[in-house]
Order: C-alpha cells, then structure tokens, then sequence
C-alpha cells in the first residue's frame, strides 16, 4: 500500500514476486493477456499428478483478487478443475502467472473525494461455458469513483437466452449495491 496526496494504493507486488520465485517463474516471458480469448475449456487431458500444488496455485491467485480485479475472471475458469485438474489447467494458471509478471505494479487506487454516488457495470456471456453451457455474470461496483467490489462467477442455472443471462447479472449487480447502499446509510 502507498499513500499520496491522491489517494491509497493498493497492490501486492511482492507477493506476487514471491509466487512467481515459489514456481521459477521468474525469468518466463510475460504475457499481455491472462487467458487466450477463444479458450474452450474442457475436461480432457492427463491428469496431474500432485493436485495439491495446482490447489495451492490457484488458491494464491484467488488471494490476488483482492488487489487485482483483472484477474478474476480467469482465476474463476482455473477454480473450477480444483479436483481434477489436468496438464492443460496447469498451463491456464501459468498464462495467469506470466500475465502477472507482465504487470506486477499493477493495483487499486482509493482516490480521496467527498463524493458517495453508488454505480454499478454487469455483463453476462450467454452460455459461454463448453462445459455445462452455464453463463458466466460479471460485475463491479464503485462507490465514489472508487472500485469497490467486483465478481466474476458462473450463473447458477442454464439460461434459455442471452437476455435471460444479462437480466440475471442485473439482478446480482442491483442486490450488491443495495448491500453497498445499507453499508455506507451505516456508516
């Protein structure tokens, strides 16, 4: 964290110069995205051996999230093959690392300012997983400017359109900044 005259910024930077040390991954050539955008995940391919060292990874990356909302989207597809992942999974969560390494400094600013509008941003891809053609809702919120909260995950049933897709990102996007709007009346 370092703060200025504008603001806090958050970032974790020596955490993931750590990570990238934990996995010799140092000296890997970064990558500009963290995942290939017409990935098509699936369930084939040799499983790994040591699982717990996949677990492990992905779990770090999860705690990345926090500072790095860049990230969850692709760190939400490498969770789901936590019990059975395989070489191919492996190689995700080393393009998220390489992605990592390309952009270490990267973070949050919490900029000072004395406003408290709420304002929220969805968007929903209609049966984009392969898998089990579940859709996949994103949102993030701001209150102020800020970013505040964000969330990448898989919709709970398999939607019969897109607008069915969007409207239920809507409705999670509209019931997290009702909780944001009962925290700050709070405050």
């Amino acid at each position: 964290m370092a703060t200025s005259h504008k603001g806090l910024f958050l970032n974790q930077r020596k955490y993931i110069l750590d990570l990238l040390k934990e996995v010799n991954m140092r000296d890997a050539k970064p990558a500009i995205t963290p995942l290939d955008s017409k990935l098509k995940p699936s369930l084939e391919g040799t499983p790994l051996i040591d699982i717990r060292h996949y677990q492990r990874l992905v779990g770090k990356l999860i705690y990345l999230t926090i500072t790095r909302p860049d990230i969850t989207y692709s760190v939400s597809v490498v969770s789901q093959f936590m019990h059975s992942p395989t070489i191919k999974h492996l190689n995700l969560v080393k393009r998220i690392l390489r992605y990592l390494k390309g952009s270490v400094g990267r973070g949050i600013i919490m900029k000072k300012n004395e406003n408290t509008q709420l304002m929220g941003y969805c968007d929903a891809d209609w049966a984009g997983n392969t898998i089990d053609h579940k859709s996949t809702t994103g949102y993030c919120t701001f209150v102020g400017g800020n970013l505040v909260t964000w969330k990448s995950e898989k919709q709970n049933v398999i939607t019969r359109s897109s607008a069915e897709a969007e409207y239920r990102a809507m409705a999670s996007t509209a019931c997290e900044l009702i909780w944001l709007k009962g925290l700050l009346s709070d405050l």
